[in-house]
């Protein structure tokens, strides 16, 4: 087992809270992680017909049979369950008792809020950072682009293209049946791809259903799915401190380059190089490396991007109590004057000037330019504002 970074923030965890929950992608490891951390309990699918339909007619019977506690993994599956948790939980003095892992975001949350909010302690776990997926050797570029993070396609040694696409109609279809009447599945799976062509813009759900050939309210809908489902993110725009313009819509961003790779049609680490998105897709790489530095220590996501109706822009903003850190993020290997164009604007408006500027890009060497700290992206733990 790839030992997460996680893990060391769930042992704390389990110390405090009398239940846990992980939650996050359907393969991104979270019953692999509840079992490698909690191996003496016993593991519960509810994900098995027969065990959740135990579940729901006889909830109070089906928890006194795991009076000791246990695992329960995908338990949004059985919503009944949270209230009865609650009378179980209260019982009682001891910690970590019950280990609750959900892939679909809106529905466990939701239950926990209701029924178990003060009671458990709450985790988000994405697919593998880089640095546990190849330690300090990371492959080329592309090819970290193209494979993605998600465990079973580095634990198992399976061809990424084979596996997404497994993914896509395994999990994310079905999920979708499962939250939202979906017709039309041909129309869901142009929308899906459409979102892929879209990471690091700006969203426009009115245009982005017109290209689909669905309703502005659908698009809005769908993509709700597929943030329940922890397939995408809102990058949300910082607008506090400035008196320009600024522009207030979210950016789109996938929580795996290997799955938007896959939905772009590109099924080699090397059409990457010459594909037009593949800036694009670096920018969502560091992003989303970004957010699992956050979740991994157990914080929430303090990132934002920036950019005015003139166009000037920051592709990442760290939001910290007593500053703000400017990150532009460039795919190329070798540093241009313009790269830093949208930085240098933005400290002549800041109220609170960055210490230092960050310039994220696909070389290898690291450089000291003016305000900004250049670092390659096999470094980007070097970014210490990320956590």
């Amino acid at each position: 087992m790839v030992k997460r970074e996680m893990e060391a923030l769930v042992h704390r965890l389990a110390k405090g809270y009398p239940a846990l929950a992980i939650t996050g992608p359907r393969q991104a490891g979270k019953t692999t992680l509840a079992r490698a951390v909690f191996p003496d309990k016993p593991y519960v699918s509810l994900e098995n017909p027969d065990t959740r339909e135990r579940a729901t007619v006889d909830p109070r019977g089906f928890l006194k049979k795991y009076e000791g506690g246990a695992i329960l993994d995908e338990v949004q599956n059985c919503p009944q369950l949270f209230s009865y948790l609650q009378e179980v939980l209260d019982s009682t003095r001891e910690t970590a008792r019950f280990v609750l892992t959900g892939s679909q975001q809106f529905s466990l949350v939701q239950g926990i809020t209701q029924s178990l909010a003060g009671r458990i302690g709450m985790v988000q776990l994405l697919p593998f950072s880089c640095q546990e997926a190849y330690g300090d050797q990371p492959p080329g570029l592309d090819e970290t682009l193209w494979r993605g993070s998600y465990p079973p396609v580095h634990d198992r040694q399976l061809d990424p293209s084979l596996w997404y696409a497994n993914y896509i109609q395994t999990y994310v279809e079905r999920d979708v049946r499962k939250l939202v009447n979906v017709q039309d599945l041909t129309s869901f799976q142009r929308f899906v791809r459409l979102c892929a062509g879209r990471v690091g813009q700006l969203l426009n759900l009115s245009q982005l259903g017109s290209e689909a050939g669905i309703t502005h309210n659908t698009a809005k809908a769908w993509l709700s799915i597929l943030e329940a489902s922890y397939v995408v993110f809102q990058l949300q725009p910082h607008h506090r401190n400035f008196n320009k313009r600024l522009i207030k819509t979210p950016k789109l961003y996938f929580y795996d380059t290997g799955l938007a790779a896959w939905l772009l049609s590109i099924r080699e680490a090397r059409q990457i190089m010459t594909h037009p998105q593949r800036g694009a897709l670096f920018e969502n790489w560091v992003v989303s490396e970004a957010l699992k530095a956050r979740f991994n220590c157990g914080l929430p996501s303090n990132l934002y991007f920036w950019r005015d109706r003139s166009g000037h822009e920051v592709d990442l903003l760290l939001e910290h109590p007593d500053r703000l850190t400017p990150v532009e993020i460039k795919s190329g290997q070798t540093v241009n004057a313009d790269y830093f164009s949208g930085l240098e604007y933005w400290l002549t408006l800041a109220e609170s000037p960055a210490a230092r500027a960050w310039l994220v890009y696909g070389g290898s060497e690291a450089q000291q330019r003016k305000q900004t700290q250049v670092i390659s992206w096999r470094n980007l733990a070097a970014l210490a504002d990320l956590r």
